[in-house]
């Protein structure tokens, strides 16, 4: 009886090992079919089509770990900001930063530079928002081009010009990406700010958007386009290096070209709040810091704007945490910014 007894205790956990296998199967199977709806209606929303099976069976594993990645992160509790599935879900953080990053670091003969601060004495207030100030054109979206530097330098020209003119004109990236070629600045290969801004000084000007519009790539130089001036600066002037103070100060007068890095998958899949994520110095893109604040919990930001279109981030910004130990700013955000200037 007592081996009877231990041969029916072996068939029942048999059977029960068989069946928390079978029921967790289901449920993987389910949750397969679930993220496989997630896939698909996403390609519906973005308009994705891919070429092949391959590709389509490639894209949804990368999608995937993204989601898991975003539910994770979200997951975790008092965390200031949020992640969302957003239209860059099917890339790995490597192609990403390949195709929407751009930003050439300034040499450490030219970041060295000792120069003059000409807001140095300014006393900046609480909080600053130049879109509520109408300096600030709606927010663009380079594509799959690394072009950052150009929308950078246009924003930050565009918020000057306003200043100076009392008209708000959207102006040209791709004037930048197609004439400005003989230094640093190549198109979609990158570029930086500064050098944008003496390609505009020297050309005596930036035409609009509309009549130079942006195509996404490289191109050839429409002279006739270039020659039609819309706008125009008398200089730039680097900000400070690692000084958020100073920083603050050129905020608080006119938009602000910032070089910062982008490259971890928080940056990717920022959604809303305050970003506070691990992020490093190695400045590999070019926003435009338009503002700054403080968040309801206390948390100082500043009011970025970025080039990667409307469906990332908050419309299309991103806000920063400010103020960190670091004299760098978080993602470097205080390390090379410059703004351009007007008559």
């Amino acid at each position: 009886m007592a081996s009877l007894s231990l041969e029916k205790k072996l068939f029942l956990t048999l059977v029960l090992l068989l069946g928390i296998w079978v029921s967790q199967s289901w449920s993987r199977s389910l949750y397969e079919a679930t993220m496989n709806e997630k896939h698909e209606m996403w390609m519906a929303r973005n308009g994705r089509v891919y070429k092949d099976s391959a590709e389509k069976d490639k894209r949804f594993k990368i999608f995937k770990d993204n989601v898991e990645y975003i539910e994770s992160v979200n997951r975790v509790e008092n965390r200031p900001y949020k992640l969302g599935i957003n239209e860059f879900a099917d890339q790995t953080n490597e192609e990403f930063q390949a195709s929407r990053n751009g930003y050439k670091r300034l040499s450490n003969e030219r970041s060295s530079q000792t120069i003059s601060f000409r807001y140095e004495n300014v006393t900046a207030p609480a909080s600053m928002d130049w879109r509520k100030k109408g300096a600030v054109t709606p927010i663009k979206d380079q594509g799959q081009c690394g072009c950052c530097w150009a929308f950078s330098a246009v924003a930050a020209m565009e918020g000057i010009n306003q200043l100076s003119t009392g008209k708000l004109i959207s102006l040209s990236e791709q004037e930048l990406v197609d004439c400005d070629i003989s230094g640093e600045d190549q198109g979609c290969n990158g570029g930086l700010m500064d050098d944008a801004f003496e390609f505009i000084i020297q050309n005596k000007g930036l035409t609009t958007e509309t009549n130079y519009p942006y195509q996404g790539s490289d191109g050839t130089c429409s002279k006739n386009k270039a020659a039609s001036h819309a706008a125009k600066i008398t200089g730039y002037e680097d900000v400070p290096a690692n000084n958020e103070a100073a920083l603050l100060k050129a905020v608080t007068k006119q938009p602000v070209s910032v070089a910062i890095d982008a490259g971890g998958s928080d940056f990717q899949f920022y959604s809303s709040g305050v970003f506070t994520g691990q992020c490093g110095t190695e400045l590999d893109h070019g926003v435009t810091a338009v503002g700054y604040g403080t968040a309801a919990d206390g948390t100082k930001y500043w009011l970025v704007k970025n080039s990667w279109g409307t469906s990332w981030g908050e419309n299309g910004y991103i806000r920063m945490q400010r103020d960190i130990d670091a004299p760098e700013g978080l993602c470097g955000i205080a390390m090379e910014s410059s703004y351009p200037t007007a008559a």
